[in-house]
């Protein structure tokens, strides 16, 4: 059973999903891959983990990097958790690029190569934006590219972490 609540932020309503004690997800609203069967979730905004995970908001968005302690269970293939397992640990403040992302996980894989827009589709599809930070990977050269959030939310994050400054093209 699916519970949710909405959670307003800085940026906007975000929409949460939780099962079994654990956060499956965590959407801007209207954001690109939003959800589409969501009629039979409850609303349930008391539900424990979406306590814990309004009070990491709170802290994050004040500008802090609270520890994410919360039990996180998105929905995704093999390859999408290793994606995903490799953007929690893209340090607070700090960018990584999709690029770099594919040749660690083709050398841990030991296959030759593994393309940017395979990681980039892991990455759009990441269910559970900020704790799993893909607004943290960027395009070749520092570009802002793909955030399911939209560009500006992507911009305004990384300025909140102060790890980055957009460079005119």
């Amino acid at each position: 059973m699916q519970y949710t609540c909405t959670i307003e932020t800085p940026l906007g309503p975000m929409r949460a999903a939780a099962e079994a004690a654990a956060l499956t997800g965590l959407w801007f609203v209207g954001q690109i891959y939003y959800p589409l069967k969501t009629d039979t979730w409850i609303d349930k905004p008391d539900y424990p983990v979406f306590a814990s995970l309004k009070t990491w908001l709170k802290a994050y968005f004040a500008g802090n990097n609270p520890p994410v302690e919360l039990a996180l269970a998105p929905q995704g293939s093999q390859f999408r958790h290793r994606v995903w397992h490799m953007l929690r640990e893209i340090p607070y403040g700090q960018t990584c690029t999709y690029g770099a992302i594919a040749r660690r996980i083709s050398k841990e894989l030991t296959v030759p190569a593994i393309s940017a827009q395979a990681i980039g589709g892991a990455v759009g599809h990441n269910r559970i934006s900020l704790l799993i930070p893909c607004h943290r990977v960027i395009g070749a050269k520092g570009r802002l590219t793909g955030y399911a959030g939209g560009i500006e939310k992507k911009q305004a994050l990384l300025e909140l972490e102060q790890g980055y400054t957009r460079v005119s093209a």
